[in-house]
């Protein structure tokens, strides 16, 4: 097999939706350890917060470049699979994600691409809603850490919406990249994951 042979990106997959889900949980415990100091400031709440702060945020950079791996993984197989498909370039497969304003939309377009280069099953109204409530759970995310930072950063209710929307986005991109990961590896003639996902 040669080095541009596509493989099913499914290592990958397992390596991102792990860490995915670890940086959520994880976030959920930082937003809680904050405002527990943001409301009783001592010593000990103040390094308790900061050591959490700092694992939460070695998890979600690991979280990031995982996922942008599996991205550039994904979209390399789906041009290989479909190449007449119109796919952004591999650098601007990840660049979007960097690009002020650009960002706020470009990612959500770019992981539609991919789906529907990957395979003839890409279903595209539930696939579709589902990119679409995955990217509407980020920013949702983006936006209630936003307005409780400007507005109260101990408010229970937005800390709690920011960490709901949190989980959800986490959920939603593991079903994702559960869904992708399968139907290209289904393309590529290998072991779909076992999942609901995958078989559906």
């Amino acid at each position: 097999m040669s080095s541009k042979s596509p493989k099913s990106p499914l290592l990958l997959a397992r390596c991102a939706q792990t860490a995915i889900a670890a940086a959520a949980i994880l976030d959920v415990f930082r937003a809680i350890e904050l405002r527990n100091h943001y409301l009783h400031p001592t010593r000990q709440s103040l390094h308790t917060s900061g050591m959490v702060s700092m694992v939460f945020v070695y998890a979600m950079t690991l979280a990031i470049v995982l996922f942008l791996v599996w991205l550039a993984r994904a979209r390399h197989n789906a041009h290989l699979l479909t190449p007449q498909a119109s796919l952004p370039s591999r650098g601007w497969t990840i660049g979007v994600w960097f690009v002020p304003l650009v960002n706020f939309f470009a990612p959500r377009q770019v992981l539609l691409d991919i789906g529907r280069a990957s395979s003839v099953s890409w279903q595209e109204t539930r696939d579709r809603t589902v990119v679409n409530l995955w990217w509407a759970a980020w920013l949702g995310h983006g936006l209630a850490l936003w307005t409780a930072g400007r507005i109260d950063p101990a408010s229970i209710p937005l800390v709690a919406l920011a960490e709901a929307f949190m989980i959800a986005a986490a959920a939603l991109a593991g079903t994702l990249i559960e869904r992708i990961t399968a139907l290209q590896g289904a393309a590529l003639g290998t072991p779909a994951p076992l999942s609901p996902v995958a078989q559906s």
